[in-house]
């Protein structure tokens, strides 16, 4: 028979809490300065591994190490491009790699200043990802530029820097071109607009794709030591691209341990997490990994304060 009399009890003040009020968030006010905005969120969860990515970013630039920045074209489309191309500016990203799709959301800004059309009602007729313009620009940039032997971003960026372009300065790929920041565009042939058009070469495409992923896999060396690796919004192909980089890396007998790793993404994928923050950072006792979920127009732009007023 149970006696609940005998229960075994201890004081709490000898046990170990995971929440102190020392690391509760302390008051709004009006007028305070970014840094005290983050010195008065909670000292706690996500709030802690937000700071510790952007303290590893820091640290990785002044140590000249590795900081690849990944992103789906859903972080350009946000309207997020002036704060990474910040960020080129300080020298803090190393390495800018996107999917098919953020070279096409990049050139459309840089041409008309807007992007993004309404896909479910062009697809009603046939008219989805059909715009001229688009297509036959980075067709003929990908089919000249690698022809020329470069790579894929390389020769989109080449392109976009010779033309005269209304909102060149708003393009990513540009700035990258401009401040010498290799640009890796992964492709899956047949996910992108430009792809269903007479100018689109297969052949150059792979190509020049395959020549950025060898890219990517030397400035993962790089990460080595005090590197980071943060991937925005890219759900499968970053994170696969990644994954093999960094074991094409290794397999060459290049170390690429102790590094930092971050996912920010608006919902939980398994890929990511799997191919960029646990597999990568598994065995190394110095790596970490983080998985961080919010929306990338309100997170991003949080991080990248958070470094510059480091480095500033």
């Amino acid at each position: 028979m149970i006696n609940i009399n005998k229960v075994k009890t201890y004081s709490v003040l000898k046990r170990k809490s995971k929440v102190e009020a020392v690391d509760f968030a302390k008051p709004p006010v009006a007028g305070r300065s970014f840094t005290g905005f983050c010195r008065a969120l909670p000292n706690i969860l996500k709030v802690k591994e937000l700071i510790a990515v952007a303290d590893a970013v820091v640290r990785a630039r002044k140590q000249k190490k590795s900081v690849i920045f990944m992103a789906g074209a859903h972080v350009i489309k946000c309207g997020l491009s002036p704060v990474l191309i910040e960020l080129i500016k300080k020298r803090v990203i190393t390495c800018v790699c996107l999917n098919g799709a953020g070279i096409i959301h990049d050139f459309e800004i840089a041409f008309q200043g807007k992007t993004s059309e309404d896909v479910g009602e062009a697809l009603k007729d046939g008219k989805f990802g059909m715009g001229k313009e688009t297509a036959d620009f980075l067709n003929n940039a990908v089919s000249e530029g690698v022809g020329n032997g470069l790579g894929l971003g390389h020769s989109v960026a080449l392109k976009i820097a010779a033309a005269k372009l209304r909102y060149k300065e708003l393009s990513l790929i540009y700035n990258a071109y401009k401040y010498k920041v290799p640009v890796c565009v992964h492709v899956a042939i047949g996910t992108d607009i430009i792809h269903q058009h007479p100018s689109f070469d297969p052949a150059s495409t792979g190509e020049g794709s395959m020549r950025d992923f060898r890219s990517l896999m030397e400035e993962v060396t790089g990460l080595n030591n005090g590197g980071v690796v943060m991937n925005f919004g890219s759900s499968v192909i970053l994170p696969e691209v990644f994954l093999k980089a960094l074991n094409l890396a290794r397999n060459l007998g290049n170390r690429v341990k102790d590094f930092t790793a971050a996912n920010f993404d608006m919902i939980h994928h398994y890929r990511p997490l799997q191919n960029v923050v646990v597999r990568p950072t598994q065995d190394s006792a110095k790596s970490r990994g983080y998985y961080i979920i919010g929306h990338h127009e309100i997170m991003l732009p949080l991080l990248a304060q958070a470094i510059i007023e480091e480095i500033k």
